[in-house]
Parts: C-alpha cells; sequence; structure tokens
C-alpha cells in the first residue's frame, strides 16, 4: 500500500462494478478512507469485501440508496455526513443507459435522474463539507457519448420521442456542463471540478436491460472484447483527477487518458450550462 491518499476520505457513487470498483480499490490502496454507494445490499457486500481484500485495507465502507430516489441520494448524503468528517473527494461515478424509457421514483426520466440529478443533488448536499476539507475534488465520469448532443430543454425528460443514445448523450453532456459550471461557481475556493471520458470499456454496463439492448450489448462485448480497454484502464483517469498532484489545481476541464481534451463546443455554451443548473436546482428541490 502506498500513502499518497492517506488522511483522504473519497466517496464513489456506483462501486460495486466497473470502473467504480477498480477506483475504489486503487484509492483505498493509496491510503484513502474510501465510501462507497451501493443500491442492494448483496453487491455492496460483496464489493466491499472486494476492495477490502485486494487494497489491502479494512479502510473501507458502502452506503446503501438508489440514486433513483431523491430520498435515497438524501440519506446516503445525511449518513456521509454524520460519519466523516471530511470529504477530499467526490467521484460522480454512477451512471446507466435504458432501452426504454423508465422514470425515477420521482417521475424523471431515468437516464438523466440517474446520471445527471442524483449527483448534482448529492453534490449540493455535499458541497459545504467539501468546501470545509479544501483543497478538495469533484470528478464527473462522463463519457464520448456527449459528442454532438444538446439538452432538449423543451423535452428534458423526452416524453415525446425516446431514444436510448439520447438519452444516455444528452446526460453525459450534463455531466460536463455540471462540471464546468461548479468550477466557475468555486473558484477560490479550492475545491476543483473535472468532468472525464474513461474509454469504451469491457463492463456489464448497458446490459441492465433484458431484449434488445441487453443483447446487442452482449454481442458488441463479445466480438469487439479485443479493442474494450479493461475495467482497469478505464478507471485509470478516474484515479489520476481523484488523487494525482499534478492536477491538484486543476479545474473545468474534460481529460481523457489522463490528458486534458477538448469536450464537444456544446459544453462550453455558459448560457445552456447556467439554465441547466437552474432547472436542476428546481427539479431536485420540487
Amino acid at each position: 500500500m502506498s500513502n499518497e491518499m492517506k488522511g483522504k476520505t473519497v466517496l464513489i457513487t456506483g462501486a460495486t462494478g466497473g470502473i467504480g470498483l477498480v477506483t475504489a480499490v486503487e484509492l483505498a490502496r493509496m491510503g484513502a478512507t474510501v465510501v462507497m454507494t451501493a443500491r442492494s445490499r448483496e453487491k455492496g457486500e460483496a464489493a466491499l469485501a472486494e476492495v477490502k481484500r485486494r487494497a489491502e485495507s479494512n479502510d473501507v465502507a458502502v452506503l446503501y440508496g438508489d440514486l433513483a430516489s431523491f430520498a435515497d441520494v438524501r440519506r446516503i448524503a445525511k449518513e456521509f455526513l454524520a460519519s466523516y468528517d471530511r470529504l477530499d473527494v467526490l467521484v460522480n461515478n454512477a451512471g446507466a443507459m435504458h432501452q426504454r424509457r423508465e422514470q425515477t421514483t420521482d417521475g424523471f426520466e431515468m437516464t438523466f435522474g440517474v446520471n445527471h440529478l442524483a449527483h448534482f443533488l448529492l453534490t449540493q448536499l455535499l458541497m459545504d463539507r467539501l468546501k470545509a476539507s479544501a483543497p478538495s475534488r469533484i470528478v464527473n465520469v462522463s463519457s464520448a457519448a456527449h459528442i454532438g448532443m444538446w439538452i432538449a430543454f423543451d423535452d428534458l425528460q423526452l416524453t415525446r420521442l425516446y431514444a436510448p443514445m439520447f438519452a444516455y448523450g444528452q446526460s453525459k453532456l450534463a455531466n460536463i456542463l455540471h462540471a464546468f459550471e461548479l468550477a466557475r461557481r468555486l473558484e477560490g475556493t479550492g475545491v476543483t471540478a473535472n468532468a472525464l471520458h474513461p474509454g469504451v470499456v469491457a463492463t456489464r454496463f448497458g446490459r441492465n436491460d433484458a431484449g434488445l439492448m441487453g443483447g446487442i450489448m452482449d454481442v458488441a462485448q463479445t466480438f469487439m472484447r479485443p479493442f474494450f480497454l479493461t475495467p482497469e484502464q478505464g478507471a485509470e483517469t478516474s484515479i489520476y483527477l481523484a488523487s494525482s498532484p499534478d492536477v491538484a489545481k486543476t479545474s473545468g476541464q474534460y481529460f481523457d487518458s489522463k490528458r486534458s481534451v477538448p469536450a464537444w463546443i456544446a459544453a462550453y455554451d455558459q448560457p445552456v450550462a447556467r439554465r441547466l443548473w437552474d432547472v436542476s436546482g428546481e427539479l431536485v428541490d420540487g
């Protein structure tokens, strides 16, 4: 175990598998206190045991809650704040894509609700602790799927026309707009915010649905596996942004393969970012 992250506390959403699990393992291995979120107790307990074993650390915990429920998001934040006196890194990692339009507990389109709104709310609820722990970091796991996308303010919940890839791409653009707007609003506080593309990773992602989409993802990942990144490779940029001294003061950037790269032009539209911030605030408080 190394000590780069000793004394630091990290919260990672969606850490029971894929790049979230690897991120948890590696940051725990660096000496961080790692807190993971999980939907199910079965998966949470399995992930907890695996992180402890692979990182050779007992400084790992799980908070249970479904990001498709604002009540659960609020409970996760409340339990975290009651148990930990600092938050050095928040990794907004959880993400999902759904073949059919589904709704969260609060009535929002599932992909947008989980991938963006839940993380917007969680970040807001933990903001004072992040500021008090500065220098601290917010890391939003986005995707190159944001390229070519826009925020459909006239039908944000996609009630008129639902397309899985647009729903996912819109949510991933929202992740970057959120990070960039955070960076502007947090300037001078010692809290940084960045977004990243993890690469095309061979995980269970996209196979949470039965039917056509799940079948397509199974076939694609079977035949394209030699071209996909492993979860270990996919987690590298998240780990880098969470821990590297090289980016300690870097904020408002989009990263791919541990390098700052240009995001899709729509990510730099500040009026859209402000509007998304305002709308998101109204939705999570409503």
